[in-house]
């Protein structure tokens, strides 16, 4: 009996589709209304704050003397309490905020219940009644109202069905901290102490700078030491930069060290909040010497004191003018400058709405086993992140919540990620076995950009992306996400406006930048908003900041690579197109076309005003006749593009690899050995190039004699005729040439351009 084939991964569906749902504001798309909530459905929520209780003591001070103090809310089947307070106290308070769903029946009961309870006593109960249905002397401060998704409480508040895990699983809005460059640029340095270990050593200095846990090095220098003094003074002239992240929680250290020995020679510390700040694009004058300390560690008489050991000469200040870039650059989802002075205009407002989810996919198994997934969402465009709460145990989520962001420039890109919450504290999943002093990680569902570009303005786009994962056994499917989304537009004028305007602050192209500093400050971005969002009440993790931000280190792929292969050779298909366009009319494979192509070449040639005109009235008619086709909806990722579907297991292996090397060996040679036959592939095509440009320099450097003075006989006869002959009769004799009839061409014989640059030399000659 033949095997059961496997069914095969394009089977799924990957494509974008249109949905309907009942939200505000779809009658008029193009009205801009003023109701918080017009890109997901109302929902209704019973909420409950609990300020504060103060109960006074009357007879005897131990009935309303509370020593764990909390308070417990009772309706229908729901149960929530606020948090214990630890501190003995007569008057708690809490301040905190419950919210209880009221749609599709959740809420069952008309009667809440609020009770003040003693933690170390559960039968002690105060509050409006006792145990008893008693008054007691105190009262309790409390608010409750109806309202929906766009209260101000609705992301504090804990949500009925979170259980235990509202720390973990409500709804929250994060504000990335501002970000600057810390720039340091190191001019010289006086005076450095070094010990008199060999006055015939020259020392071998760096200064080392460390921000928190970043450390960056200046490069060694080795000046010449005077041998009457144990003095040195060196000219470094080099610049470090960092990324430093407001509030400055770390100094600034400077560490002046001689690595021949491994001494430390001194150290100075920095407080960032004294440091200038350059918010105007004028150059900065921060310069300064700074004393270089040790702190001795001799005998008790010197044991702690602080010796001088020189001066160090620099220029430090915090840079305002640059944009720090914790995102590719390539779907940025801000571009202004650090400096609010440097902001452009806004032109509009982002509205997104997250509906919900569906066909997820199983992530982990609770209690016996059951599949389970407790999803929920996050999305990020420019300093602002927002965090939906966590729907528990459903493969379809609902969370009908809605946020907004300003726009300042509409060629930035919104990433919203979906997660499975692993915080929880109640699976028996994979993280278990992992260590108990690191948190588990949240699994990745799956992603979505969407650039503000491609949406039209006051329009609302209601979408189910799929949800796209790319793991080691291939290419999956993890569910689809729905979307809502309106781009509402200030300005017409200022939008178009930004197209003229340079993509990133000026000073990026005043004074660029290197490449490799600003991938390394991307990543020491990535790192710190990992660090501060992680230190959130509800934390992002650092694996889920990462995953949105996509700081990931840019490693080989063979997928990568030949995907950009084909995005590269397709943008270049036009002059494939219009070669063999051409070749077709020389042909004459339509008489017509040919001699109606040879009319409209001898009038251009003839009234040479009319080719520019002509030109942009074609790329005008080509934009034209593309419009119908234009796409209805803003691009998704593509996994046909992206050689997703045909990956292959070692190639998708060896992307997910970790850096170095975990694998061993055959596996490595196999990919070693692949790597050197794409490698001498790209060699052979390089050299190929490299051998057609040197066989033309090889006309002006007499390599073949010969063909030096075949050139030089065909230039001065050129020269002639182009004198004599009018330009116009010559481009005419060309063209008349080229797509002269069939039977005046010789078949298969290459030209003469073509075999006299053949049979020139090259430098491949001298290569072993």
């Amino acid at each position: 009996m033949p095997p059961k084939e496997k069914p095969k991964e394009d089977t799924m569906d990957f494509s974008l589709k249109e949905t309907s749902p009942d939200i505000g504001g779809r009658k008029s798309l193009t009205t801009i209304s003023n109701d918080k909530l017009t890109l997901v459905e109302q929902r209704h929520f019973l909420y409950v704050r609990i300020v504060r209780a103060n109960l006074n003591p009357v007879d005897d001070p131990e009935t309303c003397f509370l020593h764990r103090p909390f308070v417990e809310l009772r309706i229908g089947c729901h149960r929530a309490a606020t948090r214990v307070l630890e501190d003995p106290t007569h008057n708690p308070e809490w301040n905190q905020v419950f919210a209880f769903a009221k749609d599709a029946g959740r809420l069952q009961g008309n009667l809440l219940k609020i009770l003040v309870k003693d933690a170390t006593s559960q039968g002690k109960i105060h509050g409006l009644e006792d145990g008893n249905g008693q008054r007691v002397a105190g009262e309790l401060m409390a608010a409750v109202w109806i309202g929906n998704q766009s209260d101000d409480a609705f992301s504090v508040a804990w949500h009925s069905g979170d259980g235990d895990s509202v720390a973990h699983t409500r709804a929250k809005v994060y504000h990335s901290p501002r970000l600057w460059y810390l720039r340091i640029q190191l001019i010289g340095a006086q005076d450095l102490s070094i010990p008199d270990i060999n006055n015939r050593r020259r020392p071998e200095i760096h200064v080392k700078a460390v921000l928190g846990q970043m450390v960056l090095k200046s490069r060694i220098i080795s000046p010449d030491r005077n041998p009457t003094t144990t003095t040195t003074t060196l000219n470094p002239s080099e610049e470090l930069v960092f990324v430093a992240a407001e509030p400055f929680d770390d100094p600034l250290i400077l560490i002046v060290e001689d690595r021949a020995i491994g001494f430390n020679i001194g150290r100075s510390v920095l407080d960032l909040d004294r440091l200038e700040r350059r918010i105007l694009p004028v150059p900065a004058t921060g310069e300064k010497w700074i004393n270089i300390e040790r702190v001795e560690a001799g005998n008790d008489e010197k044991k702690g004191a602080v010796k001088l050991c020189g001066r160090l000469h620099l220029r430090v200040f915090l840079d305002g003018v640059y944009h720090v870039f914790d995102e590719p650059t390539n779907y940025c989802s801000d571009l202004r400058a650090t400096s609010p002075k440097l902001w452009p205009e806004k032109i509009g407002t982002l509205e997104l709405g997250i509906l919900k989810a569906q066909g997820l996919v199983p992530m982990k198994s609770k209690e016996g086993g059951r599949a389970s997934t407790d999803a929920y969402c996050v999305a990020k465009y420019g300093p602002k992140w927002v965090r939906t709460s966590t729907v528990l145990d459903s493969f379809a989520p609902n969370w009908n919540e809605q946020y907004s962001w300003d726009v300042y420039d509409p060629c930035t890109v919104i990433t919203i990620a979906v997660f499975d919450n692993s915080q929880l504290g109640n699976t028996n999943d994979n993280n278990k076995n992992k260590n108990k002093t690191t948190a588990p990680s949240d699994s990745r569902i799956g992603k979505v950009r969407i650039r503000l570009s491609t949406l039209e303005t006051n329009r609302i786009y209601t979408l189910s992306y799929p949800l796209i994962v790319l793991q080691p056994n291939g290419v999956r499917k993890t569910g689809e996400l729905h979307l809502a989304v309106k781009f509402n537009c200030n300005s017409v004028a200022n939008l178009l406006q930004t197209y003229a305007q340079p993509l990133f602050p000026r000073m990026h192209y005043i004074n660029p930048l290197s490449f490799y500093q600003m991938d390394g400050l991307r990543h020491q971005a990535a790192y710190i908003l990992s660090s501060r969002l992680g230190r959130a009440d509800p934390p992002l993790n650092k694996d889920v900041v990462e995953y949105v931000l996509d700081s990931v280190v840019n490693l080989w792929s063979l997928r990568k690579g030949k995907a950009n292969l084909h995005r590269f050779m397709a943008c270049f298909s036009f002059l494939s197109r219009i070669y063999r366009a051409f070749d077709w009319i020389k042909g004459w494979n339509n008489p017509s076309v040919t001699l109606s192509f040879y009319v409209l070449f001898l009038i251009l040639v003839h009234f040479p005003g009319l080719i520019l005109p002509c030109v942009f009235m074609t790329l005008f008619l080509a934009c034209v006749s593309g419009y119908p086709r234009r796409p209805r909806h803003p691009p998704h990722m593509d996994i046909k593009m992206s050689h997703a579907e045909d990956a292959g297991f070692d190639v998708l292996d060896e992307e997910f690899d970790t850096f170095p090397t975990s694998r061993q060996g055959e596996v490595v040679r196999n990919r070693y050995d692949r790597m050197r036959g794409i490698g001498g592939r790209v060699m052979l095509m390089v050299g190929d190039v490299a051998t057609q440009m040197e066989r033309v320099h090889s006309l002006f450097g007499w390599r073949d004699p010969r063909a030096t003075i075949l050139f030089l006989v065909v230039c001065l006869v050129c020269c002639a005729v182009v004198y004599i002959c009018p330009v116009r009769y010559l481009v005419v004799f060309g063209g008349s040439y080229a797509i002269r009839p069939p039977r005046m061409r010789v078949a298969a014989v290459p030209s003469l351009l073509h075999n006299f640059l053949r049979r020139l030399p090259s430098n491949a000659d001298c290569m072993l």
